[in-house]
């Protein structure tokens, strides 16, 4: 069964700025050394199969670095992440899709990516066009689309592709209010099969309606996690402090 599991993980980037070079001259010669940016601090949670997570935060609280981790697509500095499971993610709207194909090559290369055979592609492949309403457009070149068209045709592929964990980060308030009654079912069938889902979102609303559990990260440490509603009306209230402000 799958599981997220975080041991006090940190993840730190360095500051890059026009000084860069002084920075580096004063440092070498015993000046303040440069404080690396905490895009998360001693972070420490678990997601066990069923649950639904939403993942809240101002800008720069380290949401994005969160999944990235649990992708597999950085590593931290300190501490240790446990990913059990087929991750899948929707982290920028229509990435790997090319404009110049059509939707249905399309199709056929990101389910490869996400490793779906070559059978088990031409057997979904009605349904994942279905699913995504495209099927008088799904031979026309992917430019030719909306927004919108591409979202529902990559999130099709994704679902079709069975993810054990799937993350997705903001893409969903680009889909219609039809596609996203879609989405929905999915994330409830993805739940009653223990699966696993993070979605960051800004959209209260559609955190409300899909979570049950919420993660809280505030300028990189894990602030709350527990119970969406409450931690949400707490969050509610709280003001916007400036990236980089003093903890």
């Amino acid at each position: 069964m799958p599981f997220i599991r975080f041991d006090r993980v940190s993840k730190t980037y360095s500051r890059q700025s026009r000084e860069f070079m002084w920075r580096f001259l004063l440092e070498a010669f015993g000046g303040r050394k440069q404080v690396p940016y905490y895009a998360l601090r001693n972070v420490s949670f678990s997601v066990e199969p069923g649950e639904v997570v939403g993942v809240i935060g101002h800008n720069g609280a380290g949401k994005s670095t969160l999944l990235n981790l649990v992708a597999g697509l950085t590593v931290p500095e300190e501490g240790k992440v446990e990913v059990e499971g087929r991750v899948c993610a929707m982290m920028e709207l229509g990435s790997g899709f090319h404009p110049d194909l059509t939707g249905a090559e399309n199709v056929e290369i990101n389910a490869a990516l996400l490793g779906m055979s070559r059978a088990k592609v031409k057997e979904q492949f009605d349904s994942i066009v279905e699913f995504a309403g495209l099927a008088d457009f799904i031979k026309e070149p992917l430019r030719t689309y909306s927004q919108g068209m591409v979202l529902r045709l990559a999130f099709s592929v994704v679902a079709h592709a069975d993810p054990d964990i799937l993350l997705i980060d903001e893409v969903l308030v680009v889909g219609d209010q039809e596609f996203q009654e879609k989405c929905f079912g999915f994330f409830r069938d993805l739940k009653r099969r223990g699966k696993i889902l993070l979605c960051v979102s800004h959209s209260p609303e559609v955190l409300r309606r899909i979570c049950d559990v919420g993660l809280w990260l505030d300028h990189g440490e894990l602030r709350m996690h527990g119970r969406l509603d409450e931690m949400l009306d707490q969050y509610s209230g709280q003001p916007q402090r400036p990236i980089g402000a003093g903890r």
